[in-house]
């Protein structure tokens, strides 16, 4: 007798979800049973069972190594974690990851399960982590699937050496309730929300709108978010004197995030390659502004010129170039009617490519190719 649905086990170094929205939607949306681990190696945990995955009884350890393919001590330590896959039945593993997949790689080992590989941005781009992977060729070599956010992390993941034939593409679609926000354009303003770290350069950000504020004096610029430039920002934005005009919100909850996305312009981001090689994939937060009818003033990097159609749906330049970014801030500043075409066009093609829907739709037919395959 078949199951009605499949068991999936959804790996996460991480438990707060509710951040990595990408995730949430895995553990929520997936067409099965999820079963959610999280932690790291040393401690993994699953969501709403008391159980210590790396604490077993004697007996527990004895009656289990008997199914292990390596009956040696080093392998024991995943032992009732192993159990934990058995009791629960689990047809598939998802990773959320690719250092986590290969930190994991002596549990799958043990395991006749097939597992699927998510990578999302710095684990496909940061050269340390990926040397620190043994360039993954392991977990390529086990991976029924890798899942890749952007066309060219799918180029780097080959010249790597996992299978083109493996990789599927699929940026993380926003929240359905981000097709129900109704942009105004009303206001001159720009909003961008994220991490204040390298790869999202928010300086770069503020110093555009600071130029695009001497052509355009009652603009306004709203950054949410937290992380390590924050403080950094904050006195960027006092030295240009620009504190009527810049706001620093914080963490902000999606619903208020749509707020500000109804009465806004555009949505801003200045993503670039770090010093150390880290790269976003299709960051979320561009996703849920085109859902919500906004253009896009971003750059020429990683994902976002998968998902950005220039003069079409927004509006890119290259990598750190102020200059150009201000004269793009300044063109839809001025131009509220060419904003709301390139918004509509946006939401437009989010609904034909991008929804969660689309996206979750394709990370279950992986998921289900992956077992018929290893059936």
């Amino acid at each position: 007798m078949t199951k009605k649905h499949k068991n999936i086990a959804l790996f996460s170094p991480n438990e707060a979800v509710y951040s990595e929205t990408f995730v949430y939607a895995h553990k929520t949306m997936l067409d099965g049973n999820v079963f959610y681990y999280y932690g790291t190696r040393k401690d993994i945990k699953l969501e709403n069972s008391t159980m210590n995955l790396h604490h077993s009884s004697s007996s527990l350890l004895t009656k289990i190594s008997r199914k292990l393919k390596k009956p040696d001590t080093k392998y024991l330590r995943w032992s009732v974690l192993i159990q934990s896959m058995i009791t629960n039945d689990i047809d598939v593993i998802l990773i959320e990851f690719g250092p986590h997949a290969h930190n994991l790689l002596p549990f799958l080992e043990q395991v006749d399960i097939p597992f699927v590989v998510h990578f999302h941005g710095y684990d496909a781009s940061v050269d340390s982590v990926i040397k620190e992977c043994d360039n993954y060729s392991e977990v390529f070599e086990r991976a029924a699937s890798v899942i890749v956010v952007s066309t060219e992390m799918r180029e780097r993941l080959i010249n790597l050496g996992c299978e083109a034939s493996k990789i599927t593409y699929t940026p993380c679609g926003p929240n359905d309730a981000f097709l129900e926000v109704t942009p105004t354009y009303t206001k001159k303003q720009f909003v961008g929300i994220g991490r204040f770290v390298d790869k999202k350069a928010p300086y770069f950000t503020i110093l555009a709108f600071a130029k695009a504020l001497k052509e355009v004096p009652d603009a306004k610029l709203l950054l949410a978010g937290n992380g390590p430039l924050l403080n950094t920002c904050q006195n960027l934005v006092a030295y240009h004197q620009m504190t009527a005009a810049v706001s620093f919100l914080g963490i902000i909850k999606p619903d208020t995030f749509r707020n500000i996305l109804s009465e806004s312009r555009a949505y801003v981001q200045h993503s670039i390659t770090s010093d150390i090689g880290d790269m976003e994939g299709t960051p979320v937060a561009i996703m849920e502004a085109q859902a919500s009818g906004l253009p896009v003033i971003s750059t020429r990097h990683g994902g976002i010129r998968d998902v950005i159609v220039e003069e079409e749906t927004g509006l890119l330049c290259d990598e750190k170039d102020v200059d150009e970014m201000a004269k793009l801030m300044i063109r839809l500043l001025k131009n509220k009617s060419e904003a709301t075409t390139m918004g509509q066009n946006g939401r437009k093609r989010v609904l034909e490519k991008y929804t969660i829907s689309h996206h979750i739709q394709t990370i279950d037919e992986v998921l289900e190719n992956a077992i018929l395959q290893y059936k």
